[in-house]
């Protein structure tokens, strides 16, 4: 009878701190209000933030994300890393300092990359439509002359600039129609090396090209993807006997396996790439 009684007191205690303390805090923390940064607007990746794109409102403080923007200064001017929709919260993730507009791109050419289109010859050639600027794409090849498709290891990791229409109007210009639509891309621009583009002109001219997308995100992983690539080539000039690029091997049996040094790169695994030195991948 004592534990009863005991236990009846424990279980009013407790009921009493939660209705006379947390629950009121629970309450309060749910009631706050908090200034926060929205987007008015339906915008495309790439677009530069305007003033009027963006709102200021209050909103509960309960459960936002931590790190939420809730300055316009923080996001006018900037730049959008995906597509974002009209009532969208803004996060760090959803913006850059960095345009990739096309016009933009072009300007940073020095003479080792270049820019070159080709033509998305079929719908799902082009990743459907969804290809989208700074997208690290890798080239499937199907050539008439063989009827058997391959992935050039030349042609692994390359980096879309843009897409564009048939009426010239670049990724970053699509406008959605009322109806949700917009105009499919006819050719996608990419940058490449000088060999890249041989080998694209020859390819799109035997066959078909289909673009897979490897990777869409934040531009650091993007670079490490290409710096992969990069390496290749590098690869290529130190070992001119090859015959057959990305089938080669070198003395040891070995050949560069692109796909795993990404995988090392971004891993962390291999340090930056040294011409004329050798890794196995784990230093």
């Amino acid at each position: 009878m004592k534990n009863r009684t005991i236990i009846g007191i424990v279980c009013i205690v407790l009921a009493l701190i939660l209705t006379f303390a947390i629950a009121p805090l629970v309450n309060k923390m749910a009631e706050s209000r908090v200034d926060i940064v929205r987007m008015k607007n339906d915008v495309i990746q790439g677009h530069q933030i305007s003033d009027n794109d963006v709102e200021t409102v209050k909103v509960g403080g309960y459960n936002l994300p931590a790190n939420v923007i809730l300055k316009k200064e923080s996001v006018v001017g900037r730049f959008a890393t995906t597509d974002l929709k009209a009532g969208d919260y803004l996060l760090p993730s959803k913006l850059t300092d960095t345009s990739d507009k096309a016009a933009d791109v072009f300007r940073t050419l020095t003479g080792d990359k270049q820019a070159i289109s080709i033509t998305i010859q079929t719908f799902a050639g082009g990743l459907s439509g969804k290809l989208q600027n700074g997208d690290i794409v890798q080239l499937v090849v199907f050539e008439n002359a063989q009827t058997k498709a391959h992935i050039p290891a030349e042609l692994t990791y390359v980096k879309v600039i843009t897409t564009t229409t048939a009426n010239g109007a670049d990724k970053d210009e699509l406008t959605v129609n009322e109806d949700g639509t917009y105009e499919l891309p006819s050719t996608v621009t990419l940058l490449v090396n000088q060999a890249q583009a041989k080998l694209l002109v020859e390819y799109e001219n035997k066959g078909r090209i289909h673009a897979d997308l490897v990777y869409r995100g934040d531009e650091a992983t993007a670079q490490k993807f290409l710096d992969a690539q990069d390496d290749y080539f590098r690869y290529l000039e130190e070992h001119p006997e090859t015959d057959q690029p990305g089938e080669e091997t070198d003395e040891t049996g070995e050949g560069f396996d692109i796909v795993r040094h990404a995988n090392d790169i971004i891993n962390g695994n291999v340090p930056a790439y040294i011409p004329g030195q050798e890794s196995d991948g784990n230093e």
